[in-house]
């Protein structure tokens, strides 16, 4: 009987393995030039067109880079440019799906803000600080939520977890418009979301990781459960 051919899929899929096995068993390295793809098809056993997918596909999860005149190299390899499809996900969620990303924010920005009270140096207490201030100085949203933002950037960042901090950066940016909806439509929220600030920076002046996990999950969990309420109701949580 003659073997088939194996899909077009199938041939790719494995370029692609290939290739990250190269990276993790230190044959590539981050910032390394790939060999040219009519050798690294010949290498590896695979047709340069099966190459030329993989390539692509790995382009585009942040592993790869092309370099104009150059060629293809390894990329650093940093957390937030191999995780950056991950915001995609949670950009694109809506209803339970959000509901569920942000679970996943609770659980992860609580331990954050944890491992910040322990670890954040001066500075980032005063960038922190600085945040907490525009908010509390601000009626507008907007603003309110944009500083928002850039105040758990700087906690999760002093957190020292790179890879944490990264999938906290699309959790956080991806659910920026349900928070700006919440802000306009529930009575109280901006007032709620200062003094949930307010509590977090206390925890991290007072260096005390357990109280900053628990006011970082009870503000996450404020978003959480008005959610929830929209779904229950009929409402439109689509963020």
């Amino acid at each position: 009987m003659e073997e088939r051919t194996p899909p077009k899929g199938t041939v790719t899929q494995r370029a692609i393995e290939e290739i990250k096995a190269m990276i993790a068993e230190g044959r590539l390295h981050p910032g390394e030039r790939l060999p040219t793809e009519r050798d690294l098809a010949a290498q590896l056993g695979l047709s340069r067109s099966s190459m030329r997918e993989a390539v692509r596909a790995l382009t585009a999860m942040g592993v790869l880079e092309a370099r104009h005149g150059s060629g293809i190299y390894v990329t650093r390899l940093e957390a937030g440019d191999l995780l950056e499809t991950f915001g995609v996900v949670a950009d694109l969620s809506r209803g339970e799906r959000l509901v569920e990303l942000l679970e996943v924010r609770r659980v992860l920005e609580s331990t954050a803000t944890a491992l910040a009270a322990a670890r954040i140096d001066t500075d980032g207490l005063a960038e922190v600080a600085k945040h907490l201030e525009a908010m509390n100085g601000t009626d507008d949203p907007e603003q309110i939520l944009a500083h928002d933002l850039e105040f758990h950037r700087v906690v999760n960042a002093a957190s020292g977890n790179e890879t944490m901090a990264a999938i906290l950066e699309g959790l956080s940016s991806r659910t920026f418009r349900a928070r700006v909806w919440r802000g306009h439509v529930e009575e109280g929220a901006l007032d709620r979301t200062r003094r949930e600030h307010a509590r977090i920076h206390r925890a991290l002046l007072a260096r005390d990781p357990e109280a900053a996990r628990a006011a970082a999950a009870a503000h996450v969990g404020e978003v959480e459960e008005w959610l929830r309420t929209q779904l229950d109701t009929g409402g439109d949580a689509a963020g």
